[in-house]
């Protein structure tokens, strides 16, 4: 299908410039005739498409010129649409994902929850003060005689407390102490009584320490320690997720730049073959080419602008993937822009260490890390699983003194007889009786307990140890499959680099073959089909070019993951909290 414009010109002033275009063809074609031998060997390429350029200017045919390239293009098209043009290399790239992509924005939270954790789990051995202010009134009747008041009356009964204590578990060995103080004062109406008001303090020291169980470890320093390990594991965890973002964000940025070459392929292919198009309308137009030739250069350009927007809309979608990994959200302002990369993918290639490799994969690995950390887990768990089988026996003290004071009364005759003296006192004097220790008390004792037969913990170590055996199975296995794949790693990048040198050469000669094509062309020494032929193979060896480069880099990006290495290669550090 023809796309030129269609101009409306009258039918005698067409037909006189076709015919005018014929008589200068004729006559190019007898001047060319009747120079000699030597000067005809002077019609070379250049010189006959000279002449088709002259001939289709006085036709009013005019020659397609060469394109901008696709990243030129692409600004263009982005800056008419109004969006913003972003320049990015690959480390502005790995910077914007380091500090805006989500993933690693969720996985840095991981360890800062396990700090709260650890400080509720330090909470059990801050002391704890405890107090207590109470104030009661009881009337009872008398109902005895030695209570010294009538039947049917009263007896009035007050008391005021006054308590206070600090109790502290003990982050070592499992013990625990207590310290308290305790103060009431009491007042009666009862005519027996020896104070009133009564003034007593009570001092008391306890400790428990356990000898067997719950002396190396318990369940608050066994949970401490896992919980630990679990924040270095959650550490390991952002690391890893760290180093695969940084791999997707190359991976990705390669991809968008060989969508964005692709499509400049694509381009050059389109302007290849409309400029076919248009030199064969010259010719057919002259007389030199039957029209059943433009048709078919008119479908292979068809065909290019098909291809173009493939081209296109693959470089849309990697682009969309990119700005998936390096922005913060759909309001960060490179969501709406246009990312147009500014590195391209060199090709150097090196050997590889295979043997290092494997070593720096073994002691890099953050799986490998984490099953290790996952080890120590369940060391810990085995350990304070075996304390739990022992006996339960406890050394218990207890050291207390009592003071009392208050206003006494002297009787006269017992219990029952008169007041004869009254001696004022108070709080200090209840004070002073506890500090001259007039009234102690102690006590110590070991509790022994231990239950017959197989108990619970026993058959939870039995498990615990299976679990353990398995764990040590798993770092083997791991150490194994990691090998493997650093091994098939470095494989693929030779096989890439020898892919790449393939790729390269077989675009030189369609290179080469494409213009060898046309130079006959020209002169009439091969056909329209095989010049379209040649600019399919022209595009297939520069893709296959294009898809060999960007598979030796991603082969490079993947025995970098692999090996964990890309955050020293990066120079990237993951500070503490």
């Amino acid at each position: 299908m023809n796309n030129a414009p269609t101009v409306n010109r009258p039918r005698g002033i067409v037909e006189m410039k076709r015919n005018g275009l014929t008589w200068a063809a004729l006559a190019t074609l007898m001047t060319l005739a009747s120079v000699p031998h030597a000067s005809a060997q002077r019609t070379t390429d250049e010189y006959v498409q000279e002449l088709i350029r002259e001939a289709a200017a006085r036709a009013g045919v005019s020659q397609p010129s060469a394109g901008a390239g696709s990243t030129g293009q692409t600004t263009a098209q982005a800056t008419a649409s109004g969006r913003s043009v972003v320049q990015l290399t690959l480390d502005e790239a790995i910077k914007l994902a380091l500090d805006r992509n989500l993933d690693i924005s969720v996985q840095r939270l991981n360890p800062q929850a396990f700090d709260f954790s650890l400080a509720g789990l330090r909470a059990t051995y801050r002391p704890t003060v405890t107090s207590q202010l109470a104030q009661q009134s009881n009337t009872n009747p008398s109902t005895q005689t030695i209570q010294g008041a009538a039947a049917g009356t009263g007896i009035t009964q007050g008391q005021a407390t006054y308590n206070a204590g600090i109790a502290q578990n003990i982050p070592w060995g499992g013990g625990n102490f207590a310290v308290t103080l305790n103060n009431n004062r009491q007042s009666t109406t009862s005519p027996t009584a020896l104070f009133d008001p009564a003034y007593n303090t009570n001092w008391s020291a306890s400790f428990t320490q356990p000898l067997l169980r719950n002396f190396k470890t318990d369940t608050t320093r066994q949970q401490l320690v896992v919980t630990k390990l679990n924040q270095d594991i959650s550490e390991i965890q952002l690391q890893s997720t760290i180093i695969n973002t940084l791999a997707n964000v190359r991976n990705a940025y390669w991809d968008l730049v060989f969508g964005v070459q692709s499509v400049e392929v694509a381009r050059r292919s389109v302007e290849l073959a409309e400029r076919l198009v248009s030199d064969n309308r010259v010719r057919v137009e002259i007389g030199t080419m039957a029209p059943i030739d433009v048709v078919q250069a008119q479908a292979q350009a068809a065909t290019q602008r098909q291809n173009l927007a493939v081209a296109e809309g693959t470089r849309r979608t990697t682009e969309l993937a990119l700005k998936r990994l390096i922005v913060s959200g759909t309001q960060d302002q490179n969501w709406s822009a246009t990312i147009e990369p500014t590195d391209q993918p060199d090709f150097v290639p090196a050997p590889i260490d295979v043997t290092a490799a494997v070593a720096r994969a073994i002691e890099n690995r953050t799986d490998l890390a984490q099953v290790r950390k996952n080890m120590q887990v369940n060391d810990v768990t085995l350990g304070y699983l075996r304390n739990q089988t022992l006996p339960q026996v406890d050394f218990t003290a207890r050291y207390g003194l009592i003071g009392q004071g208050g206003t006494r009364f002297v009787r006269a005759g017992g219990i029952s007889g008169g007041i004869t003296e009254t001696i004022p006192g108070g709080y200090a004097d209840a004070l002073s009786s506890l500090f001259d220790r007039r009234y102690p008390t102690w006590n110590f004792g070991i509790n022994v307990s231990y239950p017959i037969g197989v108990s619970a913990q026993e058959a939870t170590v039995a498990r615990a140890r299976v679990q353990q055996n398995q764990v040590e199975g798993q770092i083997r296995q791991i150490e194994l499959q990691v090998a493997t794949d650093v091994t098939n790693a470095a494989t693929n990048v030779q096989n890439n680099v020898e892919r790449v040198e393939a790729a390269q050469a077989a675009r030189e000669f369609s290179q080469r073959q494409l213009e060898a094509e046309q130079s006959k062309f020209e002169v009439g020494m091969s056909t329209n089909y095989f010049v379209v032929q040649a600019q399919r193979d022209l595009l297939t060896a520069q893709n296959n070019a294009l898809q060999a480069i960007l598979a030796y880099r991603r082969s490079l990006v993947e025995l970098e993951r692999l090996q964990q290495t890309s955050l020293q290669t990066s120079n990237i550090t993951i500070l503490g909290r």
